[in-house]
């Protein structure tokens, strides 16, 4: 069993697993080299090329994990929601979901018939080269893809999401609920075509009140999780004031946190029976050498509370890293410095 498999059994390691949320591309110049001409979601869908992305920094940097090259959207692809990525922007959608009617339109196409075919392929390319080091699939989680739905593209506060919730909470249940079945039906792809562990990402959670998650919110990610056969990580940004509620009732292995709260403190937040993931400060990816080296030994010191630790940023990678830093706290992790 891998390192990463282990921490996220609570099981002893020889080395702190790490692996970096978007480390598939974004600083890499060989990814970037490999995307001219292609749009990212045709790049999403392109076997051959997705997975010579997801496989890129592991053999860069030497991390304990590959995890898929996707988008959250690309689900939604699949099911024929009109959407594409605007470069400097992020995903936008030709038609919002916004009203009663648009969600009855929506939820009426069956999250069973998902072609998968292309991410089946591209994931089965991925694990028989990987042979031990285990990929991780992922996908939105509903907050987060109903976030995007609902505005039309990237938004700051989400307003009109959140105000579906009260302004019309049956149409918003029958939306997230629809979209948890989407994000599960993701992952069960990867699954069954051999992704070993799965993350669920709620990019936008933090816009949310403690009441509001917990209500509108965790009922579906839960949903998206239960019973998913392989271990799983829930991660969110900004979520803080309700991580506790990111455990979703124990059914996520893994809890990622991110760089505002310090490792130890999660853990008491979370209990000790619990695996955490992070959380070094994606910030500091750009300062000298020495003053990230001491960042990352101090977020493995405050990880050693936890069940198991699986050293990862605190969000992703930005994409002007320079990729030798990632390398060094691979080095780090694993006793190499």
């Amino acid at each position: 069993m891998s390192d990463l498999l282990r921490a996220l059994a609570g099981e002893s390691v020889e080395r702190t697993p790490v692996w970096f949320m978007r480390q598939a591309g974004r600083s890499l110049p060989e990814y970037r080299e490999l995307r001219v001409g292609t749009r990212m979601l045709d790049a999403c869908l392109t076997p051959d090329l997705a997975a010579e992305i997801t496989l890129q920094p592991v053999r860069r940097h030497g991390v304990d994990a590959a995890v898929f090259f996707s988008d959250i959207v690309i689900p939604l692809r699949l099911a024929g929601v009109e959407v594409e990525i605007e470069p400097g922007r992020g995903p936008v959608f030709a038609n919002p979901v916004r009203t009663a009617d648009d969600v009855a339109r929506i939820t009426a196409i069956d999250p069973a018939d998902l072609d998968g075919t292309a991410i089946a392929e591209a994931v089965r390319i991925v694990t028989a080269e990987l042979r031990e080091t285990p990929l991780i699939g992922f996908a939105g989680a509903p907050f987060t893809l109903a976030a995007y739905l609902i505005e039309g593209g990237p938004s700051k506060e989400h307003l009109r999401a959140r105000a579906m919730m009260h302004v019309d909470p049956e149409s918003w249940d029958r939306l997230a609920g629809w979209l948890s079945r989407i994000s599960r039906r993701f992952l069960e792809i990867q699954r069954d075509a051999g992704a070993s562990v799965v993350q669920l990402f709620d990019s936008w959670a933090g816009s949310l009140s403690p009441a509001d998650y917990r209500a509108h919110i965790a009922p579906h990610s839960h949903a998206a999780l239960d019973g998913i056969g392989v271990p799983s990580i829930h991660f969110g940004v900004g979520t803080g004031p309700f991580l506790g509620d990111m455990r979703l009732d124990g059914v996520a292995s893994a809890v990622g946190v991110d760089w505002r709260m310090p490792l130890d403190e999660a853990i008491a937040v979370l209990g000790p029976d619990v695996a955490v993931q992070g959380n070094i400060d994606p910030a500091l990816l750009q300062a000298s050498w020495p003053v990230l080296e001491a960042h990352v030994r101090d977020v493995i010191a405050r990880g050693r509370g936890a069940k198991g630790h699986i050293l990862n940023l605190g969000h992703g990678v930005p994409p002007e890293t320079d990729p030798d830093q990632l390398t060094r706290i691979v080095r780090l992790a694993h006793g190499e410095l």
